[in-house]
């Protein structure tokens, strides 16, 4: 028999929700919070979801489980006046400097301050402790004097990445977020993945911005500029450009950066299908030789951080494959030897962990870097917007030569499970379209953060794990260490994969699905679906790689360590 409980004088069935806020957001409900997010444990620090019962009491709707006959409202003048004065608390004690904030625009207090039309502050300004900006990273940047203490960024970095890189420190007004001891971020266990950026609610924590560098260079007349655009960005752009969240934008992003400047245009499936390759071959050879197995993926520079920091044992099942970022980087620069002008190579990526993965010294020659800037994609979309350009009005165009040429394969590398289907689509012995249909239920889509699932492989199975989130891959660590046999480990450090990576404007777990499914739409529609019948790939084996496929597209992390 349904249970209901009535909001705002709607019933609403009860079905498995865990908080009362579920509930409300059911029946399109907007009802304010910053501590809230589904994927987090329960905080209910900020009081913003504040709700009256029929008793004329308070309770938090995040922290509150639904009853069977429960009645509430959630717009009254009461509530209305208690979060009024929760914001102003809030303002009254924070860094106003809005206009030049890093997060400007997308700042949810900032956007909460409007909402309820709060037009003045009746307090005075709190004594504010003027913290010095940590920038110390090269991948985010953190101002403890906007952090509003809503915990978001520490129950991220602990319960869903396991890194432990900051917590709550000192008591009463003194109380900030902070790393142990105070040392700088740099020097913290932090692997740069970007999830506390993602979810800080203010500009506490952002995505370092690389942008002026980049416009200089494209500014430089004697430099050549060269730019590649991950997987994962053409589906995240939308949201904040016009058009919709998951459309496959990418013949508009290619579009905007020619308009910006930049001399070719490239996307990074191109290295993803020579990863595959490479993976592939390093993946059977294991295998066949029944050495150093699991192998596990490398394309994520956050799971390689974390696996140096926490598991170094690991590092020789790390596959010796470079990440596709740095695979075309260091075809371009080889192409670049024949150019007049300097070759500056910028990466659009969806990956805070790319800015520190460039400047690593195993992808540097002669101190140079195959990447001398990586943009995330919330650094792309200000671009476009400084340049004026009006997005949604632009025509597609398509990636320059000599690299035009992509598969499907190799698109769906910005979605966890997406290196693995990839790999397989190799290594499994139906090559028809029903086997791409059958391999695509095999167990490595979908959303979970651990995957497991066996393909059949001449007379034997292969155990596969496909894991997203840095806790997820922590747990499975562990049962290879107490001896479980597993032959490929997909890690990805980002929830959802690159999708939902920390240089991507956020959304909530519910909303990623739009994004993967963009990706697996930009496969289905392209010609080519596996990476070893892309024509340009035979052409690269005989041409620029011939004698130099382990110099140019392999690493060795075990020699390497962090920069």
């Amino acid at each position: 028999m349904s249970e209901y409980m009535t909001i705002d004088g709607i019933p609403v069935e009860i079905n498995g929700e865990k908080n009362v806020l579920e509930l409300i957001r059911k029946v399109g409900i907007e009802l304010p919070t910053f501590c809230y997010h589904s994927e987090l444990s329960i905080y209910g620090a900020c009081r913003m979801c504040m709700v009256e019962n029929e008793r004329g009491g308070l309770e938090a709707a995040c922290s509150t489980p639904p009853r069977a006959g429960m009645n509430i409202r959630t717009n009254t003048e009461r509530l209305r006046r208690y979060r009024k004065t929760i914001l102003e608390l809030l303002l009254a004690n924070h860094c106003r400097d809005c206009t030049t904030c890093e997060n400007n625009g997308s700042c949810k207090l900032q956007s909460l301050a409007r909402r309820f039309h709060i037009d003045g502050v009746r307090f005075p300004d709190g004594e504010r402790i003027k913290h010095a900006k940590d920038e110390s990273s090269l991948s985010i940047t953190c101002d403890a004097s906007k952090c509003i203490l809503c915990g978001d960024c520490v129950r991220m970095c602990n319960e869903i990445q396991n890194v432990g890189a900051i917590d709550f420190a000192h008591r009463g007004s003194k109380m900030l977020i902070s790393t142990a001891f105070g040392v700088p971020m740099a020097e913290s266990p932090c692997v740069g993945c970007g999830q506390c950026a993602a979810v800080c609610p203010t500009g506490a924590i952002v995505v370092k911005n690389n942008i002026a560098e980049v416009w200089k260079a494209l500014d430089d007349p004697t430099v050549k500029t060269t730019v590649q655009i991950a997987p994962a960005v053409r589906v995240a752009v939308g949201k904040e450009l016009g058009i919709g969240d998951g459309e496959n934008a990418l013949g508009k992003i290619i579009a905007a950066l020619r308009r910006m400047g930049f001399d070719e245009v490239y996307d990074t499936s191109t290295g993803a299908d020579l990863t595959v390759l490479e993976e592939t071959e390093e993946f059977l050879h294991r295998i066949e030789n029944g050495e150093k197995l699991p192998l596990i993926t490398s394309c994520c520079p956050a799971w390689i951080n974390y696996c140096e920091k926490k598991h170094p044992d690991l590092l020789k099942n790390v596959s010796t494959c470079r990440s596709p970022m740095q695979m075309l980087a260091s075809l371009l620069r080889e192409q670049s030897k024949l150019s007049s002008r300097r070759m500056y190579h910028v990466a659009v990526m969806p990956c805070t962990a790319k800015k520190f993965e460039a400047a690593r010294d195993e992808f540097k020659n002669d101190g140079m870097p195959n990447v001398d800037a990586v943009l995330t994609t919330q650094e792309l979309i200000r671009m476009i917007r400084e340049s004026g350009i009006v997005f949604n009005e632009l025509e597609p165009e398509a990636v320059d030569m000599p690299f035009g040429s992509v598969s499907g394969a190799g698109i769906i590398f910005g979605v966890t499970g997406g290196v693995t289907e990839a790999v397989l689509r190799r290594v499994v012995s139906d090559k028809s379209r029903t086997g791409l249909l059958s391999l695509a239920r095999m167990g490595q889509r979908g959303s979970s953060g651990v995957k497991e699932f066996t393909v059949p492989y001449g007379d034997r199975e292969l155990k596969i794990a496909v894991v997203s989130g840095l806790a997820n891959a922590e747990s499975v660590l562990k049962r290879v260490n107490n001896g479980e046999h597993f032959d490929l480990i997909e890690v990805m450090a980002c929830p959802g994969g690159c999708v939902a990576g920390g240089g991507q404007p956020f959304v909530p777990v519910e909303r990623r699905a739009k994004r993967s499914e963009g990706l697996y739409t930009a496969d289905r529609v392209s010609s080519i679906r596996r990476s070893e019948e892309n024509p340009l790939m035979f052409s690269l084996y005989n041409g620029i790689l011939k004698g130099r496929v382990h110099e140019l597209l392999h690493v060795d992390y075990c020699k390497g360590g962090e920069n």
